[in-house]
């Protein structure tokens, strides 16, 4: 696949605020009770079902990766950005961190029980974000689940592009999002709105969703 514009952007911009990202969020869980309420009825899921590799798509510096990890979890990052992917290495040792994409994902079909993608796909353009779903339907195996979490726009169905201060996002509507993931082998069974924290500008939203 030929690399576009957009998704080199998205890489550079990362990797020149990784050290300051990785700073800012790395104790952000700890006051965030609802994030961690959906990572754990997710990490449940993957407990209960078949339980196999997780994929933490766009991991940025690792720590959801860690936090699943610790959930008991089979997980491992992945993210765009080779500076964040440095980072991870160094703060969570004895957890594997890879450089890669997720619109063309290195690997095997069905290999995965889960997928999180946390805010991973809010700087991808609208039109390509199906194609994406379908990448991450094909290393899902049936019955697998996937979490998103985006943040949700004004208006209750479509998206919204905003000046995220990285690059510029996109902000999805959940049912939008929902719709876009039925239609691309998956089915939503829970989905979570909250209002904004003080240092938000927007609702934040998540999604969790099986593989048919």
């Amino acid at each position: 696949m030929t690399e576009v514009d957009d998704v080199r952007a998205t890489r550079d911009a990362y990797n020149g605020v990784a050290e300051l990202y990785t700073s800012m969020f790395r104790d952000h869980l700890a006051t965030s009770p609802f994030d961690r309420a959906m990572l754990e009825v997710f990490a449940a899921h993957i407990r209960e079902g078949a339980p196999g590799p997780v994929a933490d798509l766009g991991c940025g510096p690792g720590r959801l990766t860690t936090y699943l990890r610790d959930l008991g979890l089979e997980v491992f990052g992945l993210d765009l950005s080779p500076e964040m992917i440095r980072l991870a290495r160094i703060d969570h040792p004895g957890i594997r961190f890879d450089v890669g994409s997720m619109e063309q994902l290195d690997l095997d079909d069905a290999a995965l029980s889960g997928i999180v993608a946390w805010y991973s796909i809010i700087h991808t353009p609208p039109e390509r974000v199906p194609a994406v779903l379908t990448e991450f339907a094909r290393v899902l195996r049936p019955g697998g689940h996937i979490l998103f979490g985006f943040q949700a726009p004004d208006a209750r169905d479509g998206v919204q592009q905003f000046d995220h201060k990285v690059t510029p996002g996109y902000r999805w509507a959940p049912d939008t999002l929902a719709e876009t993931l039925n239609g691309t082998g998956f089915r939503t069974i829970a989905r979570l709105i909250r209002e904004p924290r003080p240092d938000e500008r927007f609702q934040q939203a998540c999604l969790l969703a099986v593989r048919d």
